[in-house]
């Protein structure tokens, strides 16, 4: 039996996603996922980098350097309205201090990251950080502001802290597009045939986790950050939609558009021939 190695975050869209593939409830035919990395998006991010494994979610940003490597599959995806990385801190911003505030990002190659960079490239101070480490430092004043994805954006009210721009919405402003996240890559070498297989069977996952959801609650709630169930399920309800079952049209124009975008600021480049190369 061929097994191929697959990650994906512990955030409960992905383990809404994955829990019938990896877990035995979707059958798979002479071929497995093995073995199973759940990870913090941004290690997900370098060891796409680093071309580690077979199936991989990741940031659109880290798959703008990967595009050699990896090709894009229509399911499985995080893109969508109103859902987008969102710029807080604990006091309103002084737009003219910008250059001494530091920021926390989660992470290098994060979509977050490089929002932050395209909204206000005079940001200089940019720190780092695990995504569910970025509330707490700003917080204790280790960071003046953060940019949060994840649940986070669901609780960073409850704990004092305020809204400075909403870099999803000011994505779809510029755009008109919806704000592309992550998706989920497959390596090229793996072949049309296989990975068209692959991209069924996740496309299936996300149909039996609709028609399952008690029994995907366990594993989801094993991994989550936050175990409120009514933060799991807004959650799902965000981030697992039409986009994720089937990236369509609007969602690939999307995401070429946002690797184009990021091509002009000289982020990442590409040729306009490999950005429309992006899924098979």
């Amino acid at each position: 039996m061929k097994s191929f190695s697959i990650g994906f975050s512990p955030c409960p869209n992905d383990t809404y996603i994955f829990c019938g593939l990896v877990n035995g409830y979707v059958p798979l035919d002479g071929w497995s996922l093995q073995p199973v990395y759940l990870e913090d998006v941004e290690t997900l991010n370098e060891w796409a980098l680093e071309g580690r494994l077979d199936i991989t979610k990741l940031s659109f940003h880290a798959f703008g350097h990967v595009l050699d490597k990896y090709v894009l599959l229509k399911s499985g995806g995080a893109l969508g309205r109103g859902c987008g990385p969102l710029l807080v801190g604990s006091k309103n911003i002084d737009q003219a201090a910008i250059p001494e505030m530091t920021v926390a990002v989660p992470g290098k190659y994060t979509t977050a990251a490089m929002l932050l960079k395209l909204y206000e490239p005079g940001w200089k101070k940019i720190v780092m950080m695990r995504f569910d480490k970025i509330m707490p430092a700003i917080e204790t004043g280790e960071v003046d502001y953060g940019v949060i994805i994840h649940e986070s954006r669901f609780t960073y009210s409850s704990r004092g802290l305020i809204l400075i721009k909403d870099l999803g919405s000011w994505w779809e402003e510029i755009s008109g597009y919806p704000i592309p996240l992550g998706g989920i890559a497959a390596k090229r070498s793996l072949g049309r045939n296989q990975i068209e297989r692959i991209d069924n069977a996740i496309k299936e996952s996300i149909s039996w986790a609709h028609k399952n959801r008690p029994l995907c609650r366990p594993y989801i709630k094993k991994h989550a950050q936050e175990l409120d169930d009514s933060v799991i399920n807004d959650h799902i309800g965000l981030y697992v939609n039409t986009f994720s079952e089937n990236l369509g049209e609007e969602g690939l124009a999307a995401i070429r558009f946002f690797l184009q975008k990021g091509c002009r600021a000289d982020i990442f480049s590409e040729s306009a021939d490999n950005i429309q190369k992006i899924s098979y």
